[in-house]
């Protein structure tokens, strides 16, 4: 049995853009004011806040169920995917059990990874495409990058080119990048369409449909060296598909939110793509994140974790970690992770985050 720690420190950080604070200040942390939440790329960081997500989409939204969008990108997507499939309890937790059992054989090229990959997505899945399209409550929207004509091979010499020209323009302009690849949206087209305000890149917008549900899905989590670009998606323009993180690593997006942008992250910091982790002064856009309340976990948080942080990708190849001492390791992370989903309903009973904010910069 895995037993869960007890600490007097706070387990969580939140951080609020201004409107977001007014609107605390004057109402508290409403769920009826909730309508979108954003699921960031970041691998299995993503099942390390499992607790959170569970408190959030099961007891939280059950006290004013609406309709919602949730936009993710990668592991974002997926945890949506599974949560609008299963419900928050076995969608989060049969995603954490996929994700900690998985095994990679060295050596593997990336066509083995994806078969891999895909296999834990059907899993995940299990045949429940419907229930996520029509799903009452949630309105997926996922994202990915189509890559341009420089962009399209996965041969190694070809995509290390791509990705040099990538870091060399983003180095100078974001919207430079727009030059390799460009955001797309796979989304129901519905009554809840999501339509985006226009920023440095032009989207294309995509029909989410039961057919290409998984392609999508797939497309989303498809790192460049890891995996093979996702192709010949029913009802998308022929092309290579990769990634969402690539451009929307932590969604900063200028979603338009009437209400309350609801942001669990793995992090204190929203850095726009993934390749602005190496560049300290990108961060995210004030307008843009004016509504967004940030739950994450705290510093002290994250001490407290058998690996003294939340589960990562680089995990399934590190020295002196096997397989059964990451399965371990990674269950006991998980398992932490209720002790942020309590906290999460505490200070919803207690209506007490004025306490806790801080401006999210």
């Amino acid at each position: 049995m895995i037993q869960i720690l007890k600490t007097t420190q706070p387990c969580l950080n939140i951080h609020v853009g201004y409107k977001a604070k007014q609107v605390i200040e004057e109402q508290g942390l409403q769920a009826s004011a909730v309508d979108f939440v954003p699921g960031a790329a970041g691998g299995p960081k993503g099942i390390g806040i499992q607790g959170l997500d569970q408190a959030v989409f099961g007891e939280f939204f059950a006290q004013a169920p609406k309709k919602r969008t949730l936009i993710g990108s990668s592991i974002g997507s997926w945890r949506f995917a599974s949560i609008a499939a299963h419900g928050a309890q076995a969608g989060t937790s049969k995603l954490a059990d996929l994700y900690t059992h998985l095994e990679f054989r060295p050596k593997m090229n990336i066509i083995e990874v994806g078969d891999v990959c895909r296999g834990m997505l059907k899993a995940l899945l299990q045949g429940k495409t419907n229930q996520i399209i029509d799903h009452p409550d949630y309105h997926l929207a996922i994202l990915s990058v189509k890559s341009s004509k420089k962009f399209q091979s996965d041969h190694p010499l070809m995509l290390a080119r791509a990705v040099a020209g990538i870091i060399g323009l983003n180095t100078f302009s974001r919207a430079k990048i727009g030059h390799f690849m460009q955001r797309t949206i796979a989304q129901p087209h519905n009554a809840s369409r999501l339509s985006l305000i226009k920023n440095e890149f032009e989207h294309l917008d995509y029909a989410l449909t039961e057919k290409n549900l998984e392609d999508w899905l797939m497309a989303s989590a498809s790192i460049p060296f890891l995996m093979p670009a996702v192709r010949n998606i029913e009802g998308a323009d022929v092309a290579a598909y990769r990634d969402g993180g690539l451009i929307d690593y932590h969604i900063d997006l200028p979603l338009p939110s009437h209400g309350i942008v609801l942001y669990p992250h793995f992090t204190d910091q929203i850095t726009p793509g993934w390749f602005d982790k190496f560049l300290k002064k990108r961060r995210s856009n004030a307008e843009y994140q004016a509504r967004t309340v940030l739950i994450s976990p705290s510093e002290s948080y994250l001490r407290s974790l058998p690996l003294g942080r939340l589960p990562d990708r680089k995990d399934f190849t590190l020295k002196g970690l096997d397989q059964k001492k990451r399965i371990e390791l990674w269950k006991q992370s998980v398992a932490e992770s209720q002790r942020l989903g309590d906290a999460f309903l505490e200070m919803i009973h207690k209506q007490n985050f004025e306490e806790y904010m801080q401006d999210l910069k």
